[in-house]
C-alpha cells in the first residue's frame, strides 16, 4: 500500500524576494516527505507569505487566507513575512489563521508546524521578530531562472514605506557564503541568477566588502549562463559598476532602477537619497556603452506633496529618459510612515488618471525599445512552451514568443525577432 504524503500549498504575494523566501520554506517541508501542490487544491498545510507595501496587498493577503479555509477548514494555515511583521494582531484575528510568523520566525515554519501536529488543536501565540539575522533563500521552482536573495533589510528612512519595519535594518552574508550559494544553484538545471534583496546595492553594509566585489566574485561563476541584477538604487550603482557588468562574462545588459518621481521636490519630500540630475547621469552613462541595454524604472503617482506641476516634470523627465519600461504604483497610505504627516493633496481620481497616463508612456517607451531590434538576431532562453509556441527572454530583457518545440525549454538559441506584438517580439528560430 502506497504511504499517504501530506500535501503543502504555498502562496506568495509581492516581491521576488519574498518568491525566493517562499521556495526555501517550500524544500524544509518536501525534505521530510510533504507534496507540494496547487494553492487552490487541498492540503495539510497553507502558506501565505505576505506583503504589506499597499492597501491592495494587504486585501491579497486576506482572501489567501479565506481561500486556504474554503479549501480545506481543518488545516494548518501559516500567514508569515511583512503583514504578520507589521500587523500581526489583525493577522492573528483573520479566522481560520493557525499560526502567525515573521521575517525570521518563517524560516521555522516546520518546527511550529510539528510543535502544532503532536500537540493537536492549539492556539498559536504569534511570534514577531526582532529582525537581525541573515537567511539564505533562492528559489527553485522555475527550471530556467532562480531568484537568489543575496541582502535583507533597509536602512534607508523613504517617508512613504514600511519595509525597514518590516524588514528590518540592512544586512546580508559575506561574499564567500554567498558564493557558495550561487554555486549550489550552479548545479542545477538552472540557466540564469537573478539577484535579489530589499536594497540589494546595500550588500556588505557594516563589513569590508561591497556588492561590487561580490558581482566581481559572480562573474567568475561556472555553470551558469547569465546573471540578472533585479533592482538596485541609482546612488548605489556606481560608475565602476556599470563599466564592469558593461563587459563582464556573465552579467547582462538590463538594469531595473528605482525612480519614483522626476521631481526633486518629491524626491526631497520622500527622502530618497538622490536627485533626477545623478538618476539622469546613470542612464546616459549605461546607454553609452551599452547601447542596447534594457532600463526598467518603477515610479510612484499621487504622493501626498505632488501637484499637477510636479507630476508634469515627472512625465516630463521620463519621456527624455532612454528607457525600456515602466512600473508604475500608485501611492497608497501606510500607517507608521512620515508621509502621512503631509496634507494630502491629491484624490483617489488624480491618481488613477496619473497612473494611466504613464502606463502609456511606459507602453510608447517599450515600443520604441523593441522596435530597435526588429530584423537582428538575439540569443533567447526559452523558459515555456505552450500549444506550439516557446517563451522566453533575451540578455536584454525582450520578451520573444517563437514557433518552436517544446524540447527547446532551458536552452539558449539565437532567433531572428520580426515582428513586434506590443507585449512580445515575434521570432524565428535560427
Amino acid at each position: 500500500m502506497e504511504t499517504y504524503r501530506k500535501k503543502i500549498a504555498l502562496k506568495t504575494i509581492g516581491c521576488k524576494l519574498n518568491f525566493a523566501e517562499t521556495s526555501t520554506i517550500s524544500r524544509d517541508f518536501t525534505n521530510r516527505g510533504f507534496e507540494i501542490v496547487d494553492f487552490n487544491c487541498k492540503a495539510n498545510v497553507y502558506v501565505i507569505n505576505t506583503c504589506t507595501v499597499t492597501a491592495n496587498a494587504d486585501k491579497d493577503c486576506r482572501k489567501a487566507v479565506h481561500q486556504a479555509n474554503r479549501n480545506n477548514p481543518n488545516a494548518f494555515v501559516a500567514m508569515v513575512g511583512c503583514f504578520s511583521q507589521l500587523h500581526s494582531e489583525e493577522a492573528k484575528s483573520i479566522p481560520g489563521v493557525t499560526a502567525v510568523l515573521g521575517n525570521d520566525e518563517k524560516f521555522k515554519l516546520f518546527d511550529y508546524y510539528k510543535n502544532y501536529a503532536e500537540q493537536e488543536k492549539i492556539e498559536y501565540n504569534n511570534h514577531i521578530d526582532i529582525l537581525d539575522e541573515f537567511h539564505f533563500s533562492y528559489s527553485a521552482d522555475e527550471r530556467t531562472r532562480t531568484f537568489l536573495k543575496i541582502q535583507d533589510g533597509c536602512d534607508y528612512e523613504c517617508t512613504y514605506c514600511t519595509i525597514p519595519l518590516a524588514r528590518g535594518k540592512s544586512r546580508s552574508d559575506n561574499i564567500e557564503n554567498t558564493m557558495q550559494q550561487a554555486r549550489e544553484i550552479a548545479q542545477t538545471n538552472t540557466r540564469e541568477i537573478v539577484l535579489t534583496g530589499v536594497n540589494t546595492g546595500d550588500f556588505g553594509r557594516g563589513t569590508n566588502e561591497s556588492v561590487f566585489e561580490l558581482i566581481k566574485e559572480l562573474d567568475t561563476l561556472e555553470d551558469i549562463d547569465r546573471i540578472r541584477i533585479s533592482s538596485i538604487e541609482p546612488n548605489l550603482l556606481t560608475g565602476e559598476m556599470i563599466d564592469f557588468i558593461a563587459q563582464s562574462r556573465l552579467f547582462v545588459p538590463h538594469f531595473h532602477i528605482p525612480l519614483q518621481s522626476g521631481s526633486n521636490k518629491i524626491l526631497k519630500d520622500m527622502h530618497r537619497r538622490y536627485l533626477c540630475e545623478l538618476y539622469a547621469e546613470r542612464v546616459e552613462k549605461i546607454k553609452s556603452i551599452m547601447p542596447d541595454c534594457c532600463i526598467g524604472v518603477d515610479v510612484i503617482v499621487g504622493f501626498p506633496t505632488e501637484t499637477e506641476k510636479d507630476f508634469q516634470e515627472t512625465y516630463d523627465f521620463i519621456n527624455g529618459l532612454d528607457i525600456s519600461y515602466l512600473h508604475v504604483f500608485s501611492y497608497s497610505p501606510r500607517d507608521n510612515t512620515k508621509a502621512l504627516e503631509f496634507e494630502n493633496a491629491v484624490t483617489h481620481a488624480q491618481r488613477k488618471e496619473r497612473s494611466n497616463i504613464l502606463h502609456k508612456l511606459s507602453d510608447s517607451k517599450q515600443k520604441t525599445f523593441y522596435n530597435k531590434f526588429i530584423g537582428k538576431e538575439r540569443k533567447v532562453l526559452f523558459e515555456s512552451y505552450v500549444d506550439g509556441k516557446i517563451q522566453g527572454h533575451t540578455d536584454n530583457y525582450i520578451k520573444v514568443i517563437a514557433a518552436g518545440k517544446e524540447e527547446l525549454q532551458n536552452r539558449i538559441v539565437t532567433v531572428k525577432l520580426i515582428e513586434n506584438e506590443i507585449d512580445y517580439l515575434v521570432g524565428n528560430i535560427l
